[in-house]
């Protein structure tokens, strides 16, 4: 994996819920040099942080609660607040009909709960390469 200036030029703020795993796979992409803005464990809390930033992340990773009756409201608000942020969907549900429907919302990729560091490097090098 890259760990050149065009790896370091990449910012990314999380939106998941806190976890031990999620610690250690922060800590590996900041040694690696990417810059890890913020952490938020809401959606609602994540759109608080971005409007208070003067220098928006290139991507936000969203671990998504299906179960809140508000998320797909609150996905819209961000994609329709913040149209540059790349979007990365991280979840247990492995289903195509919920792929498809984050698709149409604007993800640029999904990545199921126990992806590692190295699979969340490779959805952002995927993403700037598009």
């Amino acid at each position: 994996m890259e760990t050149d200036a065009h790896q370091k030029e990449i910012s990314v703020a999380f939106i998941n819920d806190i976890s031990p795993v999620l610690d250690e796979i922060c800590k590996s992409l900041a040694t690696s040099g990417i810059k890890i803005v913020f952490r938020s464990e809401h959606i609602k809390d994540g759109l608080f942080q971005l409007s208070a930033l003067k220098t928006l992340p290139k991507v936000c990773v969203i671990d998504l609660d299906f179960y809140s009756k508000e998320i797909i409201q609150q996905l819209i608000e961000i994609r329709t607040q913040y149209p540059s942020i790349k979007l990365i969907a991280y979840s247990d549900i492995d289903e195509e009909n919920i792929v498809s429907s984050l698709v149409k919302l604007g993800f640029s990729s999904y990545l199921l709960v126990g992806s590692d560091t190295d699979d969340l490097k490779k959805a952002f090098k995927r993403i700037y390469n598009e």
